[in-house]
């Protein structure tokens, strides 16, 4: 059996091994330094542990290792990575420059089952998932390309390929990782983890009593026309998600944000603006417009500027607060799933 990741282990599971292979407890800790403030490449360079604990390390766990496959950089600073993971796949990684700092899109799965039909990240379905370990070294490993530059990593989305409550004890313990004060201590309020509505994780993620952002991919204002677009719809039906966001308002009192994939002569007509408005016309919430990206193996095309201006126009008449997404790497294919797609086509040829 491989060796499990020394990403995986919490600041506490690293204390309780170093005790259980008889060294204090702090040991741990220095582990955990190592990792995320130092950020090694190899147990080797762990200087202040003994040659033995070093052994120990190198002998039961292993690291991360994100073969980067391609680099694609944008004239907007977005920088997209494939990567090659231990087993062949293949997971995307985004860093995405900001005027407030720099965000990491990060990946859960490899491929996905959830079967949005405007979304490459589907194509292929899913393979499996990732481990709250191989999370973590997507950011690592972004935080290691900035710390070039002299910055850091400053929030995180979970937007990537897969669907993070379909893989939802890795991604929760990602998160905890992310968040530790002794680690990369990024702010609960700067991440945000995105779902397409797996309903009883919505329930779940509720009570984790976090101050972490939840962004709900809806793209309908309607159940006849989500189940279309997305397949998950049949499985948890709009008026199901819809009542497991309300009780995730009234447990944690933040705000929701949708996004709204607007895809032309499909869903971007002024009624289904008004329809949408009437929907969520109760709920604290925040509607990000994201006009889709094309991708060749769909039929979809991107709604006019003007229509998309209109939409946002309706909404915000309704006193909803709505936004349009600014594209980034629009020129390098950094929609979630695209590289990936092509990697997947080359290597089948």
């Amino acid at each position: 059996m491989d060796k499990p990741f020394i990403y995986d282990y919490t600041l506490e599971e690293l204390q309780t091994w170093a005790k259980e292979n008889d060294e204090p407890a702090f040991r741990g800790g220095q582990i955990f330094d190592w990792l995320y403030v130092k950020r090694v490449d190899s147990f080797e360079q762990m200087s202040n542990l003994s040659k033995e604990l070093r052994q120990k390390l190198e002998d039961q766990f292993q690291f991360v290792t994100l073969n980067e496959i391609a680099k694609y950089e944008s004239k907007d600073g977005t920088v997209k990575f494939l990567f090659g993971l231990q087993d062949d796949h293949a997971i995307e990684t985004v860093i995405m420059k900001h005027n407030y700092g720099n965000s990491v899109c990060v990946t859960t799965q490899v491929g996905c089952r959830v079967g949005c039909t405007f979304c490459a990240s589907t194509l292929g379905g899913l393979k499996r998932d990732l481990t709250a370990g191989e999370i973590v070294a997507q950011v690592v490993q972004a935080q290691k390309i900035l710390d070039e530059r002299n910055e850091r990593v400053s929030s995180i989305v979970i937007m990537g390929t897969g669907e993070p409550f379909e893989n939802y004890e890795a991604t929760m313990k990602f998160l905890r990782l992310m968040i530790h004060e002794k680690g990369l201590n990024i702010g609960q309020r700067h991440i945000t983890v995105s779902t397409s509505g797996i309903v009883p994780n919505i329930y779940k993620f509720a009570d984790e009593n976090t101050q972490i952002n939840l962004a709900i991919s809806i793209h309908a204002p309607n159940d006849a026309l989500r189940s279309k677009l997305m397949p998950v719809n049949r499985r948890f039906p709009f008026a199901d998600v819809m009542d497991a966001l309300r009780y995730y308002l009234a447990k944690t009192g933040r705000r929701i944000t949708f996004e709204y994939a607007l895809i032309g002569g499909v869903n971007d007509r002024p009624e289904h603006a008004e329809e949408l408005a009437e929907v969520i016309k109760d709920m604290l919430c925040h509607v990000n417009l994201i006009p889709v990206n094309h991708v060749p193996e769909r039929n979809y095309v991107r709604t006019p500027r003007n229509d998309i201006f209109e939409f946002q126009r309706i909404l915000e008449g309704k006193g909803i607060n709505a936004t349009i997404r600014r594209e980034q790497g629009h020129d390098i294919a950094a929609a979630c799933g695209q590289l990936r797609a092509k990697h997947m086509e080359s290597n089948a040829r």
